[in-house]
């Protein structure tokens, strides 16, 4: 942690209060019948996360500073996801919403309260951030559970959603840019604000030139992989990939169904017409190996995708300086003009908008609208060293998933930088991730 970074107590006292409001407009739509959710892999019991984000806060924060018992006895034994196994949760005698409405209120309070009678020191801020920003994480797992389980989209209070369909400038963003090549530091640097324990640290890697596509990958590039039979093209897909396809019986991607006159996508509980410009989303792993393979291109590295996002190039063109943005238009924070973040219009836009939020070389969104797949499996950076308290953020989950980067439209803006590391499984397709590609090592760099 960054022992030297320090927030007010009124700015930390603003995050925890938006984040607590802001889980609870997740679900206060939501009739009693619908917080019962059938058992399934990439959903939990409603009830259940939102103990989980009021227990973090008792368990990662209070406690740690020393605040006492629980303020819900026995909590550890329902909300700790270390020692509650997933399909357990579902038997659990959990309390009533009303009754976990009230705990979730009861730790907000304790921590506001803490932060009313004490200015922060640099460890207080990390612990404060770590707990608001986990809350933000759940607040997008709640998202894309409403998706998967076809309930209506998120209601828009407070500037949620407000904002509907593509602002100008949108359309399609063909083409590369060309990256030079060179040794870029990858992971986060000492002095940032705050990092994950698996972006630490920033470590000197070598990259050789390349070319990254400006956009990531549209509907109407997807459709025509769908239309040109991909799906059925065994030799497009890995082993474990084909395996997938065919034991989950896909033809399309996940949300897509035949309509009249072309494709349909179902947007929570709504179909919608495909937008062709928009990025394909929901696409895991496997769906975006076999469309580079079927385009002749790849995805790009983790370290490939960050460079494109955060180097800057010499006035000559022809390698990179040494700095590194934090985002890739610069070190301002992300605004509506530059990121589809924070839900602002409930879903994608069209690849082609907000020119500003631009990286040095070009490559348009790469924060906001969809999340990224790279090429890359998550482990640890050199020296990686667990985080305390939260020991179990990264270290169970190195080695057998894929990293993803630059967040998506559900997204908080104050979680996502150009070092933030997200890490699913590559068949995983009720995240909101499409990809962008590369070009493969034999095609010339001009």
């Amino acid at each position: 942690m960054n022992q030297q970074f320090t927030l007010p107590a009124s700015e930390l006292f603003a995050l925890v209060n938006d984040a607590h409001d802001r889980t609870l407009q997740l679900v206060s739509d939501l009739a009693d019948e619908q917080m019962t959710v059938p058992r399934m892999e990439v959903v939990n019991p409603f009830l259940w996360e939102i103990g989980h984000t009021a227990f973090f806060y008792d368990v990662f924060l209070l406690r740690v500073l020393g605040a006492g018992e629980f303020l819900l006895p026995g909590a550890a034994n329902l909300y700790d996801s270390f020692k509650v196994d997933h399909d357990d949760r579902w038997g659990l005698p959990l309390p009533s919403r009303q009754e976990t409405l009230a705990y979730k209120q009861r730790v907000l309070e304790r921590v506001l309260d803490r932060l009313d009678s004490r200015r922060p020191d640099g460890a207080e801020t990390y612990l404060y951030l770590l707990s608001t920003l986990h809350e933000d994480m759940h607040g997008e797992a709640f998202t894309y559970m409403r998706q998967t389980l076809e309930y209506p989209r998120p209601r828009s209070d407070h500037g949620f959603g407000d904002e509907t369909g593509s602002p100008s400038g949108g359309g399609p963003l063909p083409g590369d840019v060309e990256i030079p090549g060179g040794m870029f530091k990858l992971g986060a640097a000492p002095d940032a604000p705050f990092a994950f324990d698996n972006e630490k640290w920033g470590h000197p890697v070598a990259v050789p030139a390349f070319k990254i596509a400006r956009a990531p990958v549209t509907n109407a590039e997807f459709a025509e992989f769908v239309a040109d039979r991909g799906y059925l093209s065994r030799e497009l897909w890995s082993h474990q990939g084909w395996v997938w396809r065919v034991k989950a019986g896909v033809t399309h991607p996940v949300y897509w169904q035949r309509g009249a006159d072309g494709w349909l996508r179902r947007h929570f509980d709504q179909m919608v017409l495909l937008e062709p410009h928009a990025p394909v989303v929901h696409a895991n792993w496997f769906e975006a190996e076999a469309y580079c393979n079927w385009t002749g291109r790849r995805l790009p590295t983790e370290a490939e995708w960050e460079m494109a996002a955060s180097a800057e190039p010499t006035p000559d063109g022809k390698s990179i300086t040494g700095r590194k943005r934090r985002y890739p238009w610069g070190d301002e924070a992300p605004s509506a003009a530059h990121a589809n973040l924070d839900s602002r219009r409930g879903g994608c836009i069209d690849v082609g908008a907000l020119a500003a939020g631009d990286s040095a070389f070009g490559c348009r969104q790469m924060l906001g609208n969809v999340w990224e797949w790279t090429a890359s499996s998550f482990y640890p950076f050199p020296g990686y060293v667990v985080d305390t308290p939260y020991r179990e953020y990264s270290a169970p989950w190195f080695g057998y998933r894929k990293v993803l980067k630059g967040g998506a439209w559900a997204t908080r803006s104050r979680l996502i930088n150009n070092t933030y590391r997200n890490f699913f499984q590559p068949y995983r397709h009720d995240i909101f991730a499409g990809f962008r590609t590369c070009a493969r090592p034999d095609d010339k760099l001009e």
